[in-house]
């Protein structure tokens, strides 16, 4: 099946199952920024640093009561290295320490990209798996699989000075005290690269989880996407 026809069909896929879950469901708001810099070294390695935080504006129930009330949820501090292993794949690990709820969390991540260019567009494929510890609560498990697509919106490629458009679509597969759950989101952003080494992403991050048990819930978080390249 043809590339685009593939990834356009699993955002509408996403698109038809949200209102289907609005029923009975809870919700959060909030915001998303996050700083990334990223450094390449010689022999085709990489290395990104992610620090990124997350506050909730407001939350409640579908058709029910909602509570309009800031909260400061988490803070999220990431170091990953990649390694090219072929003309358009990359391997990557990384470790990631999350500071939020009184606790401390330490995340190990393991992932393979693999980029398409194509006639207009550009879609990469992201597998990805990471395992989650903390004091008080039982290790985590996921295997993560993503799908982007990066348009751009003026020519051929994105240029210096112009526009352009991503799309991600991701499916979290998670396990943790032998519960399983599947995460779905969709993102659409809005990018602007102002130069060769700096560009900035902007737009909501959808997520709606637990709707395997029948108590879904509905995550929507504003992204504001520094991009620093050094």
């Amino acid at each position: 099946m043809n590339t685009k026809i593939t990834f356009l069909a699993q955002v509408l896929a996403t698109l038809w199952l949200i209102p289907s879950a609005f029923a009975q469901s809870t919700y959060r708001i909030g915001g998303l920024p996050s700083l990334n810099l990223n450094l390449k070294l010689n022999n085709d390695w990489s290395l990104n640093t992610k620090l990124e935080s997350r506050q909730q504006f407001r939350s409640g129930e579908w058709n029910g009561k909602a509570i309009d009330q800031y909260e400061y949820l988490l803070t999220d501090l990431s170091l990953i290295a990649a390694k090219k292993i072929g003309l358009n794949s990359r391997l990557a690990g990384g470790y990631l320490v999350r500071s939020g709820e009184g606790e401390w969390f330490h995340r190990f991540i393991q992932q393979f990209v693999v980029v398409q260019k194509l006639s207009g567009f550009r879609l990469a494929h992201r597998i990805l798996s990471d395992q989650t510890f903390s004091k008080h609560e039982k290790p985590g498990f996921r295997f993560r699989y993503r799908i982007s697509s990066e348009i751009p919106l003026n020519g051929e490629s994105v240029d210096e000075g112009e526009l352009y458009l991503k799309i991600n679509n991701e499916y979290i597969n998670s396990l943790q005290a032998m519960e399983y759950d599947l995460e779905i989101r969709l993102t659409p952003l809005l990018g602007y690269d102002i130069t060769e080494s700096f560009k900035i992403e902007t737009g909501p991050d959808y997520r709606i989880n637990s709707f395997i048990n029948g108590n879904t819930r509905h995550s929507i978080w504003m992204m504001l996407n520094f991009f620093i390249e050094i």
